[in-house]
């Protein structure tokens, strides 16, 4: 059941196609035995979410662990192998996959923000409850978030770290987003990092 990842975007699409296949058929058909076309469109509508996924994740390197820091990550303290599953990936980060990283993200850094620790914390974790992230712990003398994330429509979960430090007269967030399962992440833990933090730059 692990499929869309195990096997990256070889078994993505190949997973998917048939699977989209398999469910636009039975859109067409409840479409064609109600007689309503809003069936038909909506159904269409929901098909082009998983699609959009694969093809945007062509040119994605086979990775799992995205962070704003390759030289130091955040590290995740609560959320730890015995919450994350005996089937998946480790917590460590392995050094290697940071040029990996670096090449496919090029503008993927730390946030500064002109806020103290304690009002940027308070923002940082306002932010991630809106991402829609489930938060496992939080640490504000440590300046340590740690919450879940799930996948739309593919349903994983993935976990995520924030790490704040003060710097200057203002704070510097930097986010670690890592797959529970699978080679490759199709994109989606780079995405959920910079949209979190434009969300907060944007408050």
């Amino acid at each position: 059941h692990y499929v869309a990842r195990v096997g990256w975007l070889r078994a993505a699409v190949l997973g998917a196609n048939d699977g989209i296949v398999s469910t636009a058929s039975l859109i067409v058909g409840v479409a064609a035995a109600s007689g309503r076309a809003e069936v038909l469109i909506a159904g269409i509508a929901g098909l082009a979410v998983p699609v959009g996924i694969v093809i945007n994740a062509g040119d994605k390197p086979p990775i799992h662990d995205i962070t704003t820091d390759t030289a130091n990550p955040p590290q995740f303290v609560a959320i730890t192998a015995a919450v994350r599953g005996p089937d998946s990936n480790p917590v460590s980060y392995d050094p290697a996959i940071a040029a990996q990283q670096q090449k496919a993200y090029p503008g993927l850094k730390p946030l500064v923000i002109a806020r103290s620790p304690a009002a940027a914390f308070e923002l940082a974790t306002s932010a991630a409850m809106q991402q829609g992230w489930v938060i496992v712990a939080k640490d504000p003398a440590a300046g340590r978030i740690e919450a879940t994330d799930t996948v739309p429509w593919w349903g994983f979960k993935d976990d995520v770290v924030i790490r704040l430090t003060p710097q200057g007269a203002g704070t510097r967030i930097d986010v670690r987003s890592k797959s529970r399962v699978g080679k490759g992440d199709l994109g989606v833990n780079a995405k959920r990092i910079g949209d979190y933090l434009a969300r907060i730059a944007d408050a």
